[in-house]
This record gives C-alpha cells, sequence and structure tokens, in this order.
C-alpha cells in the first residue's frame, strides 16, 4: 500500500484508470445509443455501424502507435500526458454533442478519436512506471494498474450500459465522460517530471517505416520481444473471451443477459486476484518462473470450460434461463469456476511480462518497444476476431472455439518456457 499512495505511482494509475473507464464508458455507451435507438430512428445497419465502430477504435493504434512511441521518448513525457489527457476533454467535449444530436457517424468518428487518445498515452504510461519506480516495485505496480485497468474496463462497459438508455442518458452519459475527462487532467498533474530519455531523435511520420522500425527494435532484445509476444497472446484470449461471452451466454448456456455481466465480474475480479497473487509469489523479482504454469493454468480451464459448458442439463430446457435458476444449478458450479480460474491464471501470467519489458528494454527505445507491443497487440485481438469467425464459418460453436484456443495455448506455455523462462534459468 506504501507505493499505492506514493506520488511517483499514484497520479499516473489513477490517470489511468480514469482514462481506462472513459474509454470504455463511451465504447459501450455508443454501441448501445446506436443499436438500440439511433439505428432505429435513422434505418441505418446497427451490426454494420457497431462493426466498423469497434474496427475503428482499433486503427488508430497500426497507424499512430509509431509515432506515440517517438514522442514519448524524445519529449518530457508528463507534458505530452498532460497534452493527451487536454485532447481527451476535448474528444468528450465532441462525444456530449454527437450523443445529444444522436449522429451515429459522429460518434463513430469520436470513437476514432478516443483510440488516438489511447494510442499515445499507452507507451507512456507503461514507460514512465521504471522510469519512476525502482526495479523491486516494477511487479506491484503492474499488478496494481493490470488489475485496475480491468476493473476500470468493467465499471465503464456496465456504466454504459445501464445509464445511456434510461430518460434524458445521453445528458448523464456526456456530464460524466467530460467530468472523468477533467478529473483524469487533474491526477496526470501531479505525475513527476519525467525527462526524457532521447532528446535528439528526429520524429519520423512515415507511418510503415517507423512501424516496422520500432518492431525491429524490440527483436533486438529477444527476451523483450518474446515477451512482447506472449503479452499479444494474451489479448488474443482476452479479446475472444471478452467478446464471445455474450453470445456463449445466449446459444451454449441459454441463459439470459444478466449472467454476461456476472461473467464479466468474474473475469475482471479473477484478473485483479491473479495479478496479486502474483505479487505474492514473486516478491518483487522480475522472473517469469510462474509465467508457463499460468499458461497451463489457462489451459487447462479452458479446455474443462469446453466439457463443463457442454452438461446436458443446460439444454432440454424452453426458452432461456433466468440468472437465478442458472446460478441455482449444479452444472453451472463447474462453469463459474473454469471462468474464475481461467481469469486468476491470465493475471499471473500477464505480470511478469510487462516488467520485462519494461526493466529490460534499453532507456533510450523504451516507449518505441511497448509502441512496438501495443502495434502487435492490436493485430493479435484482430486475429481474434478473424480466427473465431473462421471456427464459425466452418459450422464450429462457441464451445469448439474455446476448446482449440485452449489447445492452442498449451504450445504457447512450452514456447514461453523455452524462449522466455529458458533464457532466464541459463543466465
Amino acid at each position: 500500500m506504501q507505493l499505492i499512495a506514493s506520488r511517483r505511482f499514484l497520479p499516473l494509475f489513477l490517470t489511468q484508470f480514469l482514462g481506462a473507464f472513459n474509454d470504455n464508458l463511451l465504447k459501450n455507451a455508443l454501441v448501445i445509443l446506436i443499436t438500440y435507438k439511433i439505428a432505429y430512428e435513422t434505418g441505418d445497419n446497427a451490426q454494420v455501424l457497431v462493426t466498423i465502430a469497434a474496427g475503428l477504435f482499433i486503427l488508430p493504434f497500426f497507424l499512430f502507435s509509431a509515432t506515440a512511441g517517438q514522442l514519448a521518448d524524445k519529449y518530457e513525457r508528463t507534458r505530452i500526458v498532460r497534452i493527451v489527457k487536454i485532447a481527451e476533454i476535448l474528444i468528450m467535449l465532441l462525444a456530449s454533442m454527437a450523443f445529444i444530436m444522436h449522429h451515429s457517424w459522429y460518434l463513430i468518428i469520436v470513437l476514432f478519436a478516443a483510440g488516438m487518445h489511447s494510442t499515445f498515452f499507452g507507451p507512456i504510461k507503461y514507460a514512465l512506471l521504471p522510469q519512476m519506480l525502482p526495479k523491486r516495485e516494477l511487479i506491484n505496480a503492474n499488478a496494481y494498474i493490470s488489475g485496475a485497468t480491468f476493473i476500470a474496463i468493467l465499471l465503464g462497459t456496465i456504466a454504459g450500459g445501464l445509464l445511456i438508455l434510461n430518460t434524458d442518458g445521453e445528458y448523464i452519459v456526456s456530464i460524466l465522460l467530460v467530468c472523468i475527462a477533467v478529473l483524469g487532467y487533474i491526477a496526470c498533474r501531479a505525475i513527476p517530471f519525467a525527462p526524457a530519455p532521447d532528446p535528439k531523435l528526429k520524429i519520423s511520420f512515415n507511418i510503415i517505416q517507423e512501424t516496422m522500425n520500432i518492431i525491429r527494435y524490440s527483436w533486438l532484445n529477444r527476451r523483450v520481444f518474446y515477451a512482447i509476444l506472449a503479452i499479444s497472446w494474451f489479448w488474443f484470449i482476452g479479446a475472444t473471451f471478452l467478446s464471445q461471452f455474450p453470445t456463449f451466454v445466449k446459444d451454449t448456456l441459454h441463459t439470459e443477459s444478466k449472467v454476461v455481466t456476472i461473467f464479466l465480474v468474474l473475469f475482471t475480479v479473477g484478473i485483479a486476484l491473479g495479478s496479486y497473487i502474483c505479487t505474492k509469489l514473486l516478491h518483487g523479482a522480475i522472473k517469469s518462473t510462474y509465467v508457463p504454469l499460468a499458461a497451463i493454468g489457462l489451459s487447462i480451464f479452458t479446455i474443462d470450460l469446453y466439457f463443463s459448458s457442454g452438461n446436458l442439463d443446460f439444454f432440454n430446457i424452453s426458452g432461456l434461463l433466468s440468472y437465478q435458476r442458472f446460478l441455482n444449478m449444479h452444472a453451472s458450479l463447474r462453469v463459474l469456476i473454469d471462468v474464475f480460474c481461467i481469469a486468476i491464471c491470465a493475471g499471473i501470467f500477464i505480470v511478469p511480462l510487462y516488467a520485462i519489458v519494461q526493466h529490460e528494454s534499453d532507456n533510450q527505445y523504451r516507449a518505441r518497444i511497448i509502441a512496438a507491443s501495443n502495434v502487435l497487440n492490436a493485430l493479435f485481438m484482430v486475429a481474434s476476431a478473424i480466427f473465431v469467425l473462421s471456427m464459425l464459418g466452418l459450422q464450429h460453436g462457441i464451445r469448439d472455439v474455446f476448446f482449440i484456443m485452449g489447445c492452442i495455448n498449451i504450445l504457447v506455455a512450452w514456447l514461453i518456457y523455452k524462449f522466455i523462462l529458458g533464457k532466464e534459468i541459463s543466465n
């Protein structure tokens, strides 16, 4: 608790938490408003608009990560954070206008701008941690950031869905978006001065060339590069679960939508708990000792989810089960335990990897290497969507998607042991 209360960490922690909350409040409020109101009023295809919105939020990570990494290495980082947070306030003001006007394309453009905000903030927040904290505190700091980020995602997603369709919901969400952005700016004002590691760096705006360059920087340190790939695989798994929970709940478990919220809460709490457990296991040491074990745990519980959710008790029932009936069923307990344990393993899995990337990256290139990680994370999340669509196109259900992913993850566990933990042991 001494770390989280310190000025060298708390302002950045709050800035990150509030930003993640706002992003997901905006995204889910937008999706719900377009789906249930705007598409009906305008005659637009809601599924098409929502798909475009999701794609445009990720697109800036491909287009601007290289530039964001360069800026974070060239200029004093606290100043950049403040500029980015001022931009967030302006973006949320524009979002407020779009919500009130019920203009779907205006909202989608604003979501693209929000994606840009996240793109430019991402490299800075992770580059700041090793700049402000000693090595012994990096594991704890990443655990706090990881757990809090998923909690912020959950709270923002739930708030967006609950508030936007209420009477005057557009006004309520708009005010909340702007207020949270202002609080984020106030929090970032307290982040300590962080001098630029490479002030002589010449900024290049050649997107393709610089994106290749930042990936090449990360490749120079193989252990860091493999850790980045493992982080990106984590986002592949996370994106698959989070995007498919609604379909899994409805079509596989035959239960109402409130069970999706239960799954999201379990997943979020599990990630936070796993992150905390990781701090207790490692005691501040930056090691990948438990990452392969966590990956094996991910596979075990993901594969078991395939079997537990196929229990015949879920079928032979007409209509959708209420969440009360689902929770009272004996067969549901195993499903819930699987989801919770998947998340715990994921929390243990991800924390050391972020710390390895931060600690072992060259200080002069650190933000650009983290920007490369963001590019690959986005690429793996797109690959997740393609993987799911391909499986569904081959007439496989969501259970099959989870099973195949769990099997592939066994290979990932072995690769992590060989290329990350193996190098650690040999050194």
